[in-house]
């Protein structure tokens, strides 16, 4: 049965109408913010503006994923979405960058509650053999947003007011989550299989502190010399945070479920981190124009999706896809930095990005689907937000750590994009142990 056949058709549009509004918002924003900070004289919060939005979804996630395993998906889903659209009216009034970043915050515990929400929605109404083709639809919607936001966002910046950004976003998500209430009603259930959760309340503290860390962590990086106190202080918060809330067992790779945030984190992180270099590598080494060195990015997101919707036909394994994805990660990583030669056509960038887009296209989804296809009935939600978690705090180190390298070392482009394929490789490594797991059950019991 199709993913767009009468009975999933409305829902099937409702996911993919309210992924691609907050992955436009996500595209927009970036595009747009250099403006927007100067604007509210607000440059030396600009990494914060970004951060906010991550630490929020941290703790988001974690409750998301609880709160969707006790009283299914839909109320997390609704009340996300009007934090959402609280947070973007926030930042869209902000008068100044203080007030934008606090914006910023809300729309984080919003787009986190919507996110791991969405996971248990796909795990209630669809059933598990179209699993695949329904986050590959996710993958899809996230590249018209990386073609056209961009473009739109500087269009808005040029002609109109960036506050349009925020607003805009605003008018058409609330359509977008009533057409998914209205195609899941009576499918996701009401109440979830999952008891109370007496531990819930710690978690959110841990959630918290790791967000925290997660925080000081990229804007202490940032800072160069004068953020190594930040940057310190960050680690040690995430050393001490970190493991209670990730499987026991996660940061030792034991097998199954837990290696599961460990090894989409790497990968995710790996492919993240190299992106913020490659445009300012293409741009200051081989004089491209920012929007030249943003097509070699939307040709990446086009493989994404291409990958994904390969993956989403059932022609490869779950292995292939995992440990094939990571090493084509490292691989697209490798090749786009011998385009520092300048004797080496520009073309390869192109080609490299689009192998590196496959390799994620095809790892991404398939964690995502493993997990719930290991989660047993009612603890979809608390799996989805470990896996959630660790991607974004993975994603948050890889990039700290890489920028601190590439400054260290002189602005030295290969050491930074070096770093970001040993992390691929180590995903590749990691691979089996998640493709092969001990047995099925919940994150926490699988470890071994």
């Amino acid at each position: 049965m199709s993913v767009v056949s009468a009975r999933y058709r409305a829902v099937s549009v409702g996911l993919v109408a309210l992924v691609m509004l907050v992955a436009f918002e996500a595209m927009a924003v970036a595009t747009a913010m250099p403006v927007v900070a100067r604007e509210l004289g607000g440059m030396h919060l600009y990494n914060l503006a970004f951060s906010a939005t991550l630490a929020a979804s941290v703790i988001a996630t974690v409750l998301g994923g609880r709160w969707s395993d006790v009283r299914g998906p839909m109320q997390p889903i609704a009340t996300g979405v009007v934090v959402f659209v609280a947070g973007l009216l926030v930042a869209g009034f902000a008068p100044t960058m203080e007030v934008l970043v606090a914006g910023r915050f809300v729309q984080g515990l919003g787009a986190g509650l919507i996110q791991v929400a969405l996971y248990v929605l796909v795990a209630r109404v669809y059933p598990g053999e179209m699993h695949p083709k329904v986050f590959a639809l996710f993958s899809a919607a996230w590249v018209v947003p990386s073609m056209v936001g961009p473009a739109i966002a500087g269009l808005v910046v040029e002609n109109a007011d960036w506050r349009w950004i925020f607003w805009g976003v605003t008018l058409i998500v609330i359509p977008a989550a009533l057409l998914l209430w209205r195609g899941a009603a009576g499918k996701a259930g009401g109440d979830g299989a999952a008891g109370p959760a007496p531990g819930l309340g710690g978690k959110l503290v841990w959630a918290t502190v790791t967000a925290a860390a997660a925080a000081l962590i990229q804007y202490g990086s940032a800072l160069q010399l004068t953020g190594v106190p930040l940057l310190a202080a960050g680690v040690v918060l995430l050393a001490v945070a970190l493991p209670r809330l990730l499987p026991a067992g996660a940061l030792r790779a034991a097998r199954g479920l837990p290696t599961a945030p460990v090894l989409r984190g790497l990968a995710y992180g790996a492919l993240m981190a190299a992106e913020v270099l490659i445009p300012l590598m293409l741009i200051n080494e081989r004089g491209l124009t920012p929007t030249g060195a943003g097509i070699v990015l939307t040709i990446g997101a086009l493989g994404w999706s291409t990958g994904s919707w390969i993956k989403g036909r059932g022609t490869i394994s779950n292995l292939t896809a995992l440990r094939g994805g990571a090493l084509m990660v490292a691989a697209g990583i490798t090749l786009v930095s011998f385009v520092l030669v300048d004797a080496v056509p520009i073309a390869l960038a192109y080609v490299a990005m689009a192998i590196a887009g496959l390799g994620i296209g095809a790892l991404h989804p398939t964690v995502s689907v493993m997990v719930l296809e290991m989660s047993r009935t009612g603890e979809e939600g608390q799996n989805s937000a470990a896996l959630g978690v660790g991607e974004s705090v993975f994603t948050v180190v890889a990039v700290a750590v890489t920028g601190a390298l590439f400054t260290a070392a002189g602005e030295a482009y290969l050491v930074g994009l070096g770093f970001t394929v040993a992390l691929a490789l180590l995903a590749a490594i990691l691979a089996p142990r998640f493709a092969q797991p001990a047995g099925a059950g919940t994150l926490e019991g699988t470890a071994s």
